[in-house]
């Protein structure tokens, strides 16, 4: 191959001294993306981009056969509300999921197809939530990608809206109070009422009375703290209780208040504090039977469960009812009450692999464990509201899309509930768990995935996250499976960082100790090449968000030990992370580059500033979103550049932008083209004939 000519990127001479560091940033003018300048270069980066694909072999196929693996469809686990039951479900010919509803009298109904809504596809439905009676339903939507959701409110019976639209509204959580006549949500300040550039933080709690203005909310809590706040909101089912809880940004920590708004008033609740300025997580459910389950990894990094009164909610009244268990992390639980010995059921994450098990509601006991279709992903366990002996859960593995499997507590049988509709044939696919050990001496975890029977060193995906306590466990994906039909390995690592073995293994893996997860990456890659499964020449690494960064940290600091990167959405620029998008939120996970011993860490391994000139770096791509509003394009722009420049081989460097997405859902055909280009990209540099 012979180098790439690329489009002409000026450098300029900015440097900055940061803590007594020189700090350069030569295509900081990237940043701005409507620029003609930046504007040109894109173009001329979409051409080379475009060219180079149609260079490739397979692309063709590759798009064909992740197309006929989504043809399964997708169906969610349903939510039980009055008689109603609400859920999720995608034919092989849709675009997005459509929300169902299933009257008492059995009638199914469409309730929110995005499709009808918007037929370009670019609108999403990002939440929604029934109320308790199953009459009134809160949904919120958002356009091209953006995530900015708008709130509105449907009845169910009629389909007619009945509120809305409400704005600032994206990550808001909706807690209905009995009747259907109200809610608490969480709502941004407007942006004329905060500092430039702060419009994306300043939430509130409110509660909101349907058919009144949302400007006329009551404000419940938030004035005067911190900026990036996130705020949880429930109610209890009898609407006695409210719980409300503060986390700052992204934190591994959170207040939590309890107030009894029947002794006080939903308007003015008089707050009780539960747990404030506690280095630990906590939630809090108050069940049928009046007492308090509290949720929490205070005092045990994999969780427990305790129970407690209510009316006196202080950690000093918890009582362990799940202690915590020394391998598996405590993930979801729910309880069964409709029996003569009713039962608590307890989901787990043994290495990433998901468990339930069965025990005693009043004393813990462990009384047995409810069967699982294999070993692979749980999703929530949920119950009726008011009661029962049934239980839900969702489930899925490396070659089985999602199912919905229904537990009945009475005979102790899981039977399959609902399956995806559509149908699909998977090739013979063997999944392992390797255990392998990083530069510190950390036993970390890998899934390999293959063919079963094949050996010698092949083209092979390694993947990771390692971030936000985040875990990344067995699941149904077209792009693994369309690679490892055509002969490849894809491998995914379980790195510190995230959560697969609890918060201390997520609190191994940031702030100051973020390296440990590039040396847990960088340790699988030579794993993999010690045991024969591949060759630095065979081996791609990718990963988004979070996982962009460890791709680019990978590809920055070990440049030999890999031949192809898929970096997308990507945080690159580290010293400046915090400026951008929702960045301000995260420096609780990486740290701030305004305190001297956080910019040394970030500066150390901030991949945009240790490329070095004369380096042969691996053929890479970068895959952005232009609506993107939590990680800003603008990190791959400069890293592209950067890399282009300083590269001495001849592999490409490329930039892959697309408009009117963003960092989170996506049309079906968006998310196949996404694949096709990036499986193309890694085959034809790691030698996967396709």
């Amino acid at each position: 191959m012979t180098r790439t000519p690329y489009p002409p990127a000026r450098r300029d001479d900015i440097v900055e001294e940061i803590h007594g560091i020189r700090v350069a940033d030569p295509y900081r003018w990237l940043e701005d993306p409507e620029s003609p300048e930046t504007k040109e270069w894109l173009a001329a980066e979409d051409d080379l981009f475009r060219d180079h694909l149609a260079s490739l072999p397979g692309r063709e196929r590759f798009r064909a056969r992740v197309a006929e693996l989504l043809r399964s469809g997708a169906v969610g686990a349903p939510a039980w509300r009055g008689g109603r039951r609400f859920f999720m479900r995608r034919t092989a010919e849709q675009e997005h999921a459509v929300l169902y509803t299933v009257d008492p009298d059995g009638t199914e109904r469409a309730l929110i197809d995005p499709m009808a809504i918007d037929a370009s596809g670019l609108t999403t439905l990002d939440s929604w939530q029934p109320d308790k009676e199953g009459r009134r339903l809160a949904y919120q939507l958002s356009e091209g990608g953006d995530e900015e959701s708008t709130l509105y409110v449907m009845d169910v019976e009629s389909g007619e809206r009945v509120d809305g639209p409400i704005d600032r509204c994206r990550y808001s959580p909706v807690a209905w109070m009995p009747g259907g006549e109200a809610f608490y949500y969480v709502r941004r300040l407007p942006a004329d009422a905060v500092p430039e550039g702060e419009s994306q933080y300043h939430r509130r709690v409110y509660l909101h009375r349907i058919g009144t203005p949302a400007d006329d909310d009551v404000l419940i809590f938030g004035d005067g703290m911190e900026k990036t706040n996130y705020y949880g909101v429930s109610v209890s089912r009898d609407g006695r209780w409210l719980t409300v809880s503060a986390s700052r940004g992204t934190a591994p920590r959170n207040d939590v208040w309890l107030a009894d708004i029947a002794a006080s008033s939903p308007d003015r609740p008089a707050l009780v504090t539960v747990q404030e300025g506690i280095d630990a997580q906590t939630g809090l459910y108050v069940g049928r039977d009046g007492r308090m389950y509290v949720f929490t990894d205070r005092d045990a990094p994999r969780a427990r469960l305790c129970v407690t009164d209510p009316t006196t909610p202080s950690y000093e009244t918890w009582r362990d009812l799940l202690p915590e268990d020394p391998e598996a992390v405590l993930s979801d639980f729910a309880i069964l009450d409709d029996l003569d010995r009713p039962v608590l059921l307890a989901g787990w994450t043994r290495h990433a692999i998901s468990e339930i098990t069965v025990h005693d509601l009043a004393t813990g006991e462990k009384l047995g464990e409810v069967p699982t279709p294999g070993l692979g992903s749980i999703g929530g366990i949920s119950e009726r509201p008011e009661g029962g002996h049934e239980a839900w859960f969702t489930y899925t593995d490396n070659t089985t899309p999602t199912t919905v499997q229904r537990y009945d507590a009475r005979t102790g049988e899981t039977t399959l509930w609902a399956k995806a509709p559509g149908s699909v044939e998977v090739g013979e696919v063997e999944a392992r768990q390797v255990a392998y050990t990083s530069r510190d001496g950390t036993t970390v975890r890998m899934l390999v995935i293959a063919k079963p029977g094949e050996h010698g060193p092949r083209p092979t995906i390694l993947n990771g996250y390692g971030g936000f306590g985040i875990s990344l466990t067995p699941g149904y994906s077209a792009s693994i499976l369309a690679w490892v039909e055509a002969g490849g390995v894809y491998v995914v690592a379980n790195l510190r960082g995230g959560g697969e073995e609890g918060e201390e293994w997520h609190r191994a893996g940031m702030l100051g100790s973020k390296q440990n997860v590039f040396d847990d990456f960088h340790a699988a890659a030579e794993h993999l090449i010690a045991t024969g499964v591949t060759t630095p020449d065979r081996l791609a690494i990718s990963g988004g968000s979070n996982g962009g960064l460890l791709v680019g940290a990978a590809l920055t600091q070990r440049p030999d030990l890999y031949a192809a990167v898929v970096c997308s959405a990507p945080l690159l620029d580290m010293v400046r992370y915090e400026k951008f998008g929702l960045g301000a939120t995260w420096n609780v996970e990486y740290g701030s580059a305004d305190v001297p011993e956080e910019f040394a860490w970030l500066h150390a391994y901030s991949p945009y500033h240790q490329v070095r000139e004369g380096t042969a770096y691996p053929a890479t791509l970068f895959t952005v979103f232009d609506s993107d509003t939590r990680v800003d394009p603008l990190h791959a722009r400069k890293l592209c550049a950067a890399l282009q420049h300083a590269t001495s081989g001849d592999k490409p460097i490329l930039l892959r932008r697309e408009t009117e997405v963003g960092h989170g859902a996506r049309a079906v055909s968006r998310s196949v083209d996404l694949s096709a280009d990036t499986l193309t990209f890694m085959a034809a540099h790691t030698g996967l004939s396709v």
